[in-house]
């Protein structure tokens, strides 16, 4: 592979419709997969139509793998993928202070808009029966988990399909601003049923938001860093948590996501290498 423009991020030759079509793979293995959990978490005693935290918790960690497994997939048909394709490396040219500017910029700017569009559509969210499906409040077994799934795995996963494939694909045809837009677009829609309607739209634009911060570092890591704060404010706002619950969330998300980064760079390197 040659190297592209974008502060010696590697191009990649992919065609703008594997991103979606590696959604789309991602979507029908995570109900085929999601369908095989509750089949024998309902085995060991969980209700079909009610599944426990413990069900819904592995049911979304399988759905998150698969949408990185089928991202490698359909990246690979064009050559064995390298992680700076992905956006999986350090900012170039970027300081720690202006990367956490840029973050927290992007994350001011998406709680402005998401509350312009409540008064917009004159309604809140609510998203206490998610922080319930999860184990939340089921113990300090459920809370872990529930931090795990939400502002580690959630994160990491879908900053790496969709920023890191989807958009990464989209940009070659039209550049990066519609590849923002139509990413954002499809993340937003991902989350039906998984989250309120009325938040779909806020969820575009964060989505776009999170696109920005990919093309303007050159990394995934800013935006896994936004979306491990986003998910992990709407954990502890919607779970009643104090405000230190937030701090240890969130530091302790990004303390683990940088522990298993920091462990499997050398691994990952070998194993897309």
């Amino acid at each position: 592979m040659v190297n592209g423009e974008r502060g010696g991020e590697e191009s990649n030759g992919w065609n703008p419709w594997y991103g979606p079509l590696a959604l789309l793979i991602g979507f029908v293995a995570s109900i085929i997969s999601g369908v095989v959990v509750v089949v024998i978490g309902h085995a060991a005693g969980s209700s079909l139509t009610n599944p426990t935290p413990a069900v819904t918790d592995v049911g979304t960690l399988v759905e998150e793998i698969g949408f990185v497994l089928s991202a490698l997939w359909v990246a690979s048909w064009t050559g064995w993928p390298r992680p700076a394709q992905f956006g999986v490396r350090r900012p170039p040219r970027f300081r720690l202070w202006q990367i956490a500017l840029a973050v927290a910029l992007a994350y001011v700017a998406f709680i402005v808009l998401s509350a312009l569009w409540t008064v917009v559509v004159s309604q809140g969210s609510s998203e206490k029966y998610l922080v319930k499906d999860v184990g939340a409040h089921a113990g300090a077994a459920g809370v872990l988990a529930a931090c795990l799934v939400l502002c580690v795995v959630a994160p990491v996963c879908e900053e790496f399909l969709f920023r890191g494939f989807i958009f990464g694909a989209i940009r070659n045809w039209r550049g990066p601003w519609l590849a923002a837009v139509i990413t954002g677009v499809l993340f937003g829609a991902i989350h039906v049923g998984s989250a309120p309607v009325v938040d779909l739209v806020p969820l575009a634009v964060f989505g776009i938001l999170l696109c920005g911060l990919r093309q303007l570092t050159g990394s995934l890591y800013p935006g896994i860093a936004l979306h491990s704060l986003n998910n992990a404010a709407a954990l502890v706002v919607n779970a009643d948590w104090s405000f230190t619950a937030f701090l240890a969330v969130f530091i302790g998300s990004l303390a683990l996501i940088a522990a298993l980064v920091s462990l499997s760079q050398d691994r990952l390197k070998v194993a897309l290498w």
